[in-house]
């Protein structure tokens, strides 16, 4: 579909669309003050309007002199498509933004497939332009009208959620921000790619590894199968995608899930969700790297420093490193802190601890996991508070709980195990199970090949 230039019905028109094209803002000023009347045309085929023009063609100055102009953002072209879904299209998020906050609906379809803007910017990758989207959605009052999880959960003609389409097309970064705002991960489609399937299947199909780790990490279902039976590991064998049919492989370790049901999980604050966040595609890494050892996918080994360099320790540093020593694995710095209690825990065993239970199957909710420390319940997580006190002052005698973490990591060290070893070994190898998210039956479909349905068994 062409975002230039088509036929015009006379050269006027002509010279007020290609300078629309160009960014020539001189041109379509003369052009416009002999003519007001070009403002409101569109091209004789495509019905583009200058708008369309200059979204797709990321040219702001333009768009705003015609918005300025009392033109309104939400003309459509021949498919029935926005100057807000040509942004979308083509990633020109300054001109999205625009046409925002120029009162633009999120929520119109066009005639090809019955899309919106969030479909195409999911669609074609572009991130920034996504977040800004939905960002609008949760202010805007035709979101309101909807509520927003079913605006992030929006299906086109075939059923494809935004979630199936960034799935399909290998949009890792687009498949993060639609399942941190409440995309449905186990969503099935209609017919889109192949009827039945989830977003695992559709991202096992187009060989992406980085969608298929999210997705996992979400909670997709391995088992799950498409309408002609198939799994995701058999749709990835199939393809020839041999390290994304190792990780969807049924009998592989489960990876490790984020618990988003749980309230204090999904509220958590930027800072806090980063370390867990990063903790949690650690754990995933190591058993990556598990399943790919010996095989042709093995992940590159990572470079380790010189055993000199890294057994030098400063005696500060090592005391500082003691302060902040998680009670449970003896191993890393406390970096989470646990409201109300105030007890601190590094960030995978905090992650251990919240993928542990298993989700109540009546309800598909988890239970909020309890401080294993007081056994009181947590509220929520908070990056940890570094005490410096003790370490300004080394004469200054310890505090008792840091002086019973010395001992037992002294313990720990000397014995080579201890109850809080045992305990952090098995949060740390334990196979955890998914969470239940829920489901919902769809349809599904794309542009070009890639958006025909497939009916190969």
């Amino acid at each position: 579909m062409g975002h230039g230039v088509s036929c015009a019905r006379t050269g006027d028109e002509h010279d007020y669309f290609r300078a629309a094209q160009l960014g020539d803002l001189d041109a379509l000023t003369a052009l416009l003050a002999a003519d007001p009347s070009l403002a409101l045309r569109a091209t004789l085929y495509d019905r583009l309007s200058a708008l369309h023009i200059a979204a797709a063609n990321g040219r702001l100055e333009v768009l705003s002199m015609i918005l300025d102009r009392g033109v309104p953002p939400d003309a459509v072209n021949r498919h029935k498509q926005t100057p807000l879904m040509l942004a979308a299209m083509h990633g020109k998020i300054d001109c999205l933004l625009k046409l925002l906050q120029a009162g633009a609906n999120i929520l119109m379809f066009d005639s090809v497939h019955g899309r919106t803007c969030l479909h195409h910017a999911a669609y074609f990758g572009h991130v920034d332009c996504l977040q800004a989207i939905l960002s609008a959605a949760q202010t805007t009052p035709v979101a309101d009208s909807w509520g927003f999880a079913r605006f992030v959960n929006v299906r086109d003609d075939h059923g494809a959620t935004p979630l199936h389409l960034a799935a399909r097309q290998g949009r890792p970064g687009c498949v993060q921000v639609l399942l941190e705002n409440g995309a449905i991960v186990s969503a099935l489609t209609g017919s889109y790619g192949f009827p039945g399937s989830t977003s695992l299947h559709l991202a096992a199909r187009s060989g992406s590894l980085d969608c298929i780790r999210k997705l996992l990490a979400w909670g997709a279902d391995r088992l799950q199968r498409d309408s002609a039976g198939r799994i995701p590991y058999a749709v990835a064998l199939k393809r020839n995608h041999g390290a994304c049919a190792a990780l969807l492989n049924p009998s592989s370790a489960e990876p490790m899930v984020w618990p988003s049901p749980l309230k204090f999980i999904s509220e958590l604050d930027p800072e806090a969700k980063a370390l867990l966040e990063a903790a949690l595609m650690e754990a995933n890494k190591e058993r990556e790297k598990k399943i790919l050892n010996g095989t042709k996918f093995s992940l590159p080994s990572p470079s380790h420093c010189d055993d000199d360099d890294a057994n030098i320790v400063d005696d500060t540093s090592s005391e500082v490193s003691d302060t902040e020593l998680c009670c449970i694995c003896f191993d890393q710095a406390c970096t989470i802190e646990v409201e109300d209690c105030g007890h601190q825990m590094c960030a995978p065993c905090t992650l251990a601890l919240c993928c542990h239970s298993k989700p109540n199957p009546t309800t598909l909710t988890l239970p909020s996991p309890a401080c294993p420390f007081c056994r009181g319940s947590i509220s929520r997580l908070l990056v940890a508070r570094t005490s410096t006190a003790t370490a300004g002052d080394p004469d200054k005698p310890a505090s008792p709980q840091l002086a019973r973490r010395r001992s037992r990591r002294s313990h720990n060290l000397s014995e080579g195990s201890s109850s809080f070893k045992g305990l952090s070994s098995a949060m740390g190898s334990l196979s955890l199970s998914k969470l239940g998210l829920g489901s919902s039956r769809t349809v599904d479909s794309d542009i070009g090949d890639l958006d025909k349905p497939e009916h190969d068994l």
